[in-house]
């Protein structure tokens, strides 16, 4: 996307659906708004554009450059309205505070009976979808129009509000120190990764332990357990204690299971939640779980009752496919996945808007992944490079790493060893910047730098001796997720035994079936 499209309305004009547009002239037909109105011309302007040009509007002559950023202005808060008032968007939370809004409104004009009347539904409303933040706005509105007007509603009144305002509070208090805690966590993880040694262990469990809040998990609802499964998963992930990433992740997910009405007003959750699920079973290499976790995924995201939006939408692909991408890793099936692709790319491109720039190159790392399961090692090299060449990817320096140390072995598989050298000198310059690298990656680098000085007839024992070296890391704790990035110990089995890598781990992968 070019820089001028970034505009902000226009970008909003254009994530407008057929039906949206329609929807917003309606509206502003409804408003008894001249045709000829001007923010109305510039919706019609913008909506026929290829791309934001501030020039092509002004020469249409319907405003001065001077005052094109306050009609901006003036059309971009009324599409808002419009999209507010559209059916698609109107969710439980949207209508319990439109009725807040109402009750202000008769609260202000002296209707006191009516305002209590519509805040006391309004409150159970937010209370049995687990809206305690709203609640508890509802019940101190309550307790201003009855301090400041006799009412005679309800005898104890008094003592009724206090209570409920006192036991929101605390919910919420609680809500947001466990949410402050996955937060912080997940920034840990984003800032220093994976922990890769005891000392860190250490330091994170300390880190957790002395920031999560005391719970009485019996007394928890719906709100309060998602935080706590989430701050336990982040946790879990940051220490690479995989069983129990999927110990929380599953109970997320059960909890909207057992919760249905939530997974319609907080989509988004549901599906992080089945991410992260996937995710560990992934690690574990859990393949059945795996399989129906996505299937099951898969089936209820295509349900009529399923709420979509455009985030939903660009969620559920990024998720799903992520997953897609991850069960041929698992099964070995590499050349069965390249269909795949296409449609990948077709997605990337109708959801580019939507999807971070860290993901798209998720996507490519796996891209490249598959082809180079598939033997296909130049379409390797051709994804590879989009993540090298990228210099704005500030996140996820091991994304960045790996894709090096792969991009030289695909170099080696694909034959062209005429920059090989070049590209071992890079690789080890950029590596060499980072401050803790697994020792998967210091072999691997040992390696390649020395394959230079090997004879032809002697390179099939030194494959025997790095496979030797990394096998200790196999089932280590810190060392073993760097495996995940890169099958470097089927890669080097398939030069030892001079078979195709997708072969090895398909015998792999079907072993351990029945031994299972």
């Amino acid at each position: 996307m070019t820089k001028e499209q970034k505009d902000n309305l226009f970008v909003l004009v254009k994530s407008l659906s057929k039906s949206e547009k329609r929807q917003f002239k309606l509206y502003v037909g409804r408003l008894g708004v001249n045709e000829d109105s001007k923010f109305l011309l510039l919706f019609n302007i913008l909506d026929k554009l290829p791309s934001y040009d501030e020039a092509a509007i002004l020469k249409k002559g319907i405003v001065k450059k001077q005052q094109l950023s306050n009609l901006k202005a003036h059309l971009y808060k009324q599409i808002l309205i419009s999209l507010r008032l559209n059916p698609s968007h109107q969710n439980i939370r949207i209508q319990i505070r439109e009725q807040l809004d109402f009750a202000t409104i008769l609260y202000h004009k002296g209707l006191y009976r009516q305002s209590l009347k519509i805040l006391d539904k309004a409150k159970s409303l937010a209370i049995s979808h687990e809206e305690k933040n709203i609640a508890y706005e509802i019940v101190e509105l309550e307790k201003v129009i009855e301090s400041q007007y006799i009412t005679r509603s309800i005898s104890n009144r008094a003592d009724e509000l206090t209570i409920q305002a006192k036991e929101l509070s605390q919910q919420n208090v609680l809500a947001s120190k466990l949410s402050n805690l996955s937060l912080q966590l997940y920034g840990l993880f984003l800032k220093t990764g994976y922990v890769k040694n005891d000392k860190e262990n250490k330091r994170i469990t300390k880190y957790f332990n002395d920031r999560l809040p005391k719970y009485d998990i019996s007394t928890l609802g719906f709100r309060e357990k998602l935080w706590l499964y989430k701050a336990h998963l982040w946790y879990s992930f940051l220490t690479q204690d995989f069983l129990a990433c999927y110990k929380y992740s599953s109970k997320w997910v059960t909890l909207f299971y057992d919760n249905r009405d939530q997974i319609v007003l907080n989509p988004v959750f549901f599906l992080k939640g089945n991410h992260y699920l996937l995710e560990s079973l992934f690690y574990l290499r859990h393949y059945q779980k795996f399989k129906s976790t996505l299937k099951e995924l898969e089936t209820i995201t295509q349900e009529d009752w399923f709420p979509i939006d455009d985030n939903v939408e660009g969620l559920t692909f990024l998720y799903v496919y992520n997953n897609k991408f991850n069960l041929h890793f698992i099964e070995g099936s590499f050349h069965e996945g390249l269909p795949m692709v296409e449609q990948v790319l077709n997605k990337l491109k109708k959801y580019q808007d939507r999807i971070d720039e860290h993901h798209i190159m998720v996507f490519y790392y796996k891209i490249a992944s598959l082809y180079f399961g598939a033997g296909e090692n130049k379409k390797c090299i051709f994804f590879l490079e989009k993540i090298i060449d990228n210099k704005s990817l500030e996140m996820r320096e091991d994304l960045l790493c790996f894709a090096r140390v792969l991009n030289l072995v695909a170099h080696y598989e694909a034959g062209l060893d005429y920059n090989l050298e070049a590209l071992i000198k890079s690789t080890y310059k950029f590596l060499i910047k980072m401050e803790d690298l697994y020792e998967v990656q210091k072999e691997m680098i040992k390696f390649l730098r020395g394959l230079g000085d090997i004879y032809p007839h002697e390179v099939k024992g030194e494959f025997i001796k790095l496979h030797e070296k990394l096998k200790q890391y196999e089932n280590d704790p810190y060392q073993s997720r760097a495996f995940l990035y890169l099958d470097i110990i089927s890669w080097l089995e398939s030069k030892i035994q001079n078979r195709p890598i997708d072969l090895v781990i398909k015998n792999k992968f079907h072993d351990n079936l029945v031994r299972k």
